[in-house]
């Protein structure tokens, strides 16, 4: 009998890869993980890493362009699933839960991106994708409270685009705080819903 070689998931591959490299991230830094490093915690062999990644930072490339699916994943999930009400509003707080480092995983995550962000400084490549991921979340939040003003619960005077950075923004502040130690991921997700409750409180008649 001829024996049908096994079918490899590639891109299951690289996710694994990716994933071992993300949870190493978050507790060594970027600068503390190798590639020997990434195969051990992968369960797989040096050679096979190789393979699908030459170098740390092709791996940390796909790593973090990947994140930006899984968030999209992760949201449509919940959407499909009944889990939150499709408003604009809780959307734009979905996301935002997913960016902020509430737990192990969006640690990691955020850990991610803090090592990609020092590495686009110093690279063109690397600062190329950061550059075409945030406005892309811009674009997102600014839609998002268009739709809100129409429907009459966000003030039309409102910038979407300025309110989108401020988003982005106390993502990012809160991020740093929980991470620091400053915050507790509950008092940064207070201020999240606080600032929310309030852009989405605005409207006008």
């Amino acid at each position: 009998m001829v024996k049908v070689p096994k079918q490899v998931d590639h891109a299951a591959r690289r996710a694994e890869i990716a994933e071992a490299l993300t949870r190493l991230t978050a507790t060594r830094g970027l600068e503390g993980v190798s590639l020997r490093h990434v195969a051990a915690e992968a369960g797989m062999s040096m050679g096979l890493v190789q393979h699908y990644f030459k170098t740390k930072d092709e791996m940390l490339l796909f790593a973090v362009e990947r994140r930006s699916q899984v968030y999209e994943e992760r949201i449509k999930a919940q959407l499909e699933a009944g889990e939150l009400p499709s408003t604009p509003k809780a959307i734009i707080r979905a996301i935002m839960v997913e960016i902020l480092p509430l737990d192990e995983r969006r640690r990691g995550d955020w850990l991610m991106g803090v090592a990609f962000f020092i590495r686009a400084i110093s690279d063109p490549s690397f600062a190329a994708a950061f550059t075409d991921g945030v406005p892309q979340l811009f674009e997102l939040f600014a839609l998002l409270i268009r739709q809100s003003q129409e429907a009459g619960d966000v003030d039309k005077s409102a910038d979407p685009m300025h309110e989108s950075a401020i988003l982005w923004a106390l993502a990012d502040s809160q991020g740093t705080n929980i991470v620091m130690k400053h915050r507790t991921p509950e008092e940064a997700l207070s201020t999240v819903d606080y600032h929310l409750d309030r852009l989405f409180g605005q409207a006008v008649s």
